[in-house]
């Protein structure tokens, strides 16, 4: 296919994308630019409403915290505690997440130090200001079928991306292809701003919209991953083996199995099982592990105390590691405070960038077809 041909052909992918993706883009990026420090934001608030933690002597054991809690629900039958949550940091509650039936209940904040109950996520605006903010980037409020529209939409942006990279018109003079002309007429300022904040972000947003489409079809995705890097299958999720007539194990006696397996990392999450076949499951951060919560799991029969499966992050397999890179490409943590700020502003891109294609779009059906195609000398200079 002719150069000319194939950049006409590629054009038109990417403005018809653009024009296609762009609102369900702006709102995925946007939302994504306020969940880039969601957790300083997140803590602050939080701090405000229940208090200051002040870290003294050693934490409770979790057991006291779980039975502060169930006292709290003592008059409520049915409810469980689903999952505990204990942050790394020293001053920060433990979260416990009590489950009725199938659902979660609202999330308590406990004081790891003392068991008192400081308060709970309906209470913390913050929490639920958060919660529609993570709804709407990765399923725009709509569900399951938004989860998917999501992805698709990622996806998209992806391709996106890339088509603006092929198509930017400043590779030979690079320094100058920086440069916004504010001076010059509002059609070459408009230009500008698109080439210039497309070419900056392209990179991180085509990252962002890669690692999103792969979460958002993780069924999909994942099996692709363990083919392409060569990695053997997971073997299918751990089970308890129900005893008739045994209740299961202490919790106590289940966290010395855990913690012989992990001798030198902290305790970050406990998942209780929900079915007697369920398994209980534990999570632990290493000390090599840059995850604030950690990504290494035991999982152990509830009743025989037997462990099923380790998935130790410092032993995962490519496939696996290759899975959790995602998390700080997606989110900008792989550069530190630098790459977090940047990503702010990848976030707001998608406006920018629609706002400006759109324009653009405009000024090409208000003008003579030949002016200000993709090869017009004017704008690339």
């Amino acid at each position: 296919m002719h150069s000319k041909k194939l950049r006409d052909f590629v054009f038109r992918i990417h403005r018809y994308i653009g024009l296609a993706v762009g609102l369900i883009a702006i709102a995925i990026g946007l939302t994504g630019s306020l969940l880039v420090f969601h957790d300083e934001i997140s803590d602050f608030l939080l701090h405000r409403q229940i208090g200051t933690i002040t870290p003294g002597g050693e934490r409770l054991p979790v057991e006291v915290i779980l039975n502060q809690v169930k006292t709290a629900y003592a008059n409520q039958p049915g409810v469980t505690i689903d999952r505990i949550y204990m942050s790394a940091k020293p001053n920060a509650p433990a979260i416990v997440v009590p489950r009725k039936q199938e659902s979660d209940l609202a999330q308590l904040y406990v004081n790891p130090y003392t068991g008192v109950v400081l308060g709970n996520s309906q209470e913390i605006f913050s929490e639920r200001f958060f919660y529609v903010v993570y709804e709407l980037h990765y399923s725009l409020l709509a569900g399951k079928i938004g989860y998917a529209i999501a992805g698709i939409a990622a996806l998209l942006m992806c391709i996106l991306s890339i088509t603006g990279i092929v198509l930017w018109p400043s590779w030979i003079k690079l320094l100058n292809s920086f440069k916004i002309k504010l001076d010059a007429h509002p059609k070459r300022v408009n230009f500008d701003i698109h080439k210039v904040a497309g070419i900056v972000t392209a990179i991180f947003i085509a990252l962002t919209g890669f690692t999103g489409f792969c979460w958002n079809f993780s069924d999909f995705t994942k099996p692709i991953i363990y083919a392409v890097t060569f990695t053997r299958k997971p073997a299918s999720e751990p089970v308890s083996v129900p005893v008739p007539g045994k209740t299961p194990l202490q919790l106590t006696d289940q966290l010395k199995t855990a913690r012989a397996t992990f001798p030198n990392a902290m305790l970050g999450t406990i998942y209780f099982p929900r079915k007697p076949e369920d398994a209980l499951s534990i999570r632990f951060k290493l000390p090599q592990d840059d995850d604030e919560n950690g990504q290494s799991y035991i999982y152990l029969d509830q009743y025989s105390g037997n462990v099923l499966r380790v998935d130790d992050i410092l032993e995962m397999p490519l496939g696996d590691r290759v899975f959790n890179s995602f998390e700080p490409l997606h989110y900008g943590t792989f550069g530190g405070i630098s790459t977090r700020i940047l990503y702010v502003f990848v976030g707001l891109a998608p406006l920018i960038l629609f706002i400006t294609g759109f324009v653009m779009w405009q000024y090409r059906h208000r003008t003579k077809p030949h002016i200000y195609t993709t090869s017009n000398s004017n704008l690339t200079n």
